[in-house]
């Protein structure tokens, strides 16, 4: 294998080596405090047959819904696995903001001032340190390949990568951790780029939706089939009208709980002009696009 097994520590991180795996893999990330969203993920999974240690977050289990402390407790007693995001990172150190990289003085660093101190005030002391031990990264090999789990970009959690993003920043991000795939998060958009051999594979998000025009939201399957490696975008439905009225009764940005049922963003200041063109426009990832990896 290309990583020691369970943790070590390269450049200051904490990187959990969780070996190869067998069966189906969820992929998913941003489940930002929305519990019902968390819940349906569960029953899918179930549906599926694909067991909790094969379910991978890209971490921001924590954010912008009314629930962050039961989301947190129905992760930990279902046992799928994450890394830290950039919310869980600056949630451990008592950091006074998200660190989710917005301008300062946007609409966005505005909302988080309501979202994250609401959120900080909900966390018991045990939740946080469970995320304090989270990893920075997970690694693992499935059906020949090496993947690693990166929250925005191996070498800064809060960097926004989307499709339209250079190719060679991506291309660095492989180099620097010697994988085939990347799984990445935080840009809460869902997209894969085949670059020569490798792949960059974002599964979404399951808190919000993916500013498409549905309340929808995303995540990701892998399967191993004659030896090779699908990958399918999938997205799910749940009851998002009682997210949307908790969050009203806790008094969070009403613009992000219009966005739970409208499914379109509040503002694309996050967004390349690539994919503000993409707003309301609604996701399809037809059949071929769920491509066999190449060997």
């Amino acid at each position: 294998m290309l990583y020691p097994p369970l943790f070590y520590t390269e450049m200051d991180k904490k990187i959990k080596n969780i070996g190869t795996i067998q069966g189906k893999v969820l992929l998913f990330g941003g489940v930002y405090s929305n519990l019902q969203a968390l819940k349906e993920l569960i029953s899918i999974a179930s549906e599926e047959g694909i067991s909790p240690e094969n379910c991978i977050s890209t971490g921001d289990i924590v954010g912008y819904c009314a629930q962050p402390e039961e989301t947190l407790k129905t992760f930990q007693i279902w046992g799928a696995q994450s890394i830290q995001g950039n919310v869980e990172q600056q949630l451990f150190e008592g950091a006074v903001d998200c660190g989710c990289d917005f301008t300062a003085g946007s609409r966005c660093d505005g909302f988080s001032k309501k979202w994250y101190p609401y959120a900080q005030s909900k966390l018991s002391k045990a939740s946080i340190s469970w995320m304090g031990a989270l990893p920075d990264h997970i690694t693992f090999e499935f059906a020949g390949k090496l993947i690693a789990v990166v929250h925005g970009a191996f070498d800064y959690i809060s960097e926004f990568i989307f499709a339209s993003s250079p190719t060679t920043r991506k291309e660095q991000n492989f180099l620097q951790t010697e994988s085939d795939i990347i799984v990445a998060g935080h840009s809460g958009l869902p997209f894969h780029q085949e670059i020569d051999d490798k792949l960059w594979l974002n599964p979404g998000v399951i808190g919000m939706p993916a500013n498409d025009g549905t309340p929808r939201v995303w995540y990701v399957i892998l399967e191993e089939i004659n030896g090779k490696l699908k990958y399918t975008h999938r997205y799910l439905t749940y009851d998002h009208q009682t997210t949307y009225e908790l969050m009203r009764e806790h008094h969070l940005p009403l613009e992000y709980a219009e966005t739970l049922l409208s499914g379109l963003w509040d503002n694309m200041e996050i967004l390349p002009e690539a994919e503000k063109k993409l707003q309301g426009i609604p996701l399809t990832f037809q059949e071929k696009e769920k491509i066999h990896l190449k060997s």
